[in-house]
């Protein structure tokens, strides 16, 4: 049964994430069903990880095997796969792996971006793609507070229980890379598009770590306490989470 690795792009407006779950409406659910339509039989697919509903992906990656009696090249498995999808998924690239790949445990990192729009008005083309901040945000401010994620770090303060965690979790369990945590500013300074690089996310994580290091270009923390939240892991967790609008994963590299 050869391995085919998937590269699909998605809006996550109209979807409740990727994960499959009770009465469908998934980005797994969707493309899991265009397969069947093809093999006229059931095909299980597995990701490189979830995404929350109204998050979108560039690069979400995925693997599923294909019986050998199907004799599609991978370039024709991404023609009648997009045939079968709606507009919002699409299967930008396919190709043969190795029949020990995994899309989750054979990745070693990922890229995400965040985007935020401080224009006065949000345009109706960016409406479910960028979280709206009219009252304008400090980048500089902004690029301080992501400075201090960079690194490995305990981030069990940035990650939202899932209900699948082990009790009690490995001591490495929270631990994270982040290789860099970068903001840019683009369209005259109106839209800031946030970049994570890092070797692995938890559950909600790069939302949280937004929207705390927006407490911060909002003046109302200190990237003092921001440290403080990673060096004493055991307090609280943050409280700010940024919506999932703005929030794209780009890349997962292997």
């Amino acid at each position: 049964m050869p391995r085919i690795l998937f590269t699909c792009a998605y809006n996550g407006t109209p979807w409740h994430g990727w994960q499959s779950q009770a009465g469908g409406n998934t980005v797994q659910d969707v493309v899991e069903a265009a397969c069947a339509a093809i093999l006229r039989a059931p095909m299980r697919i597995a990701a490189s990880g979830r995404t929350d509903a109204g998050v979108h992906a560039v690069a979400q990656c995925f693997h599923a095997d294909v019986p050998e009696s199907c004799r599609m090249s991978p370039e024709n498995w991404r023609a009648a796969l997009n045939a079968h999808l709606p507009g919002s998924i699409r299967i930008m690239k396919a190709e043969v792996v190795a029949e020990d790949f995994h899309a989750r445990f054979s990745a070693v990192g990922k890229v995400y971006e965040y985007c935020i729009c401080t224009a006065p008005v949000l345009s109706p083309f960016l409406e479910g793609r960028a979280w709206h901040r009219p009252m304008g945000v400090d980048a500089a401010s902004l690029q301080q507070a992501l400075a201090v994620y960079e690194g490995t770090h305990d981030f069990r303060r940035f990650a939202a229980k899932r209900g699948n965690e082990p009790e009690p979790p490995p001591a490495d369990y929270y631990l994270r890379t982040i290789y860099s945590a970068t903001v840019t500013e683009e369209q005259g300074g109106e839209m800031l598009r946030l970049r994570f690089h890092g070797n692995g996310f938890m559950y909600r994580m790069v939302r949280m770590l937004v929207g705390t290091a927006h407490q911060v270009a909002a003046g109302k923390m200190s990237c003092e306490a921001l440290a403080t939240m990673l060096s004493d892991p055991l307090g609280s967790k943050t409280r700010h989470c940024a919506p999932p609008e703005g929030l794209y994963l780009q890349k997962v590299m292997y």
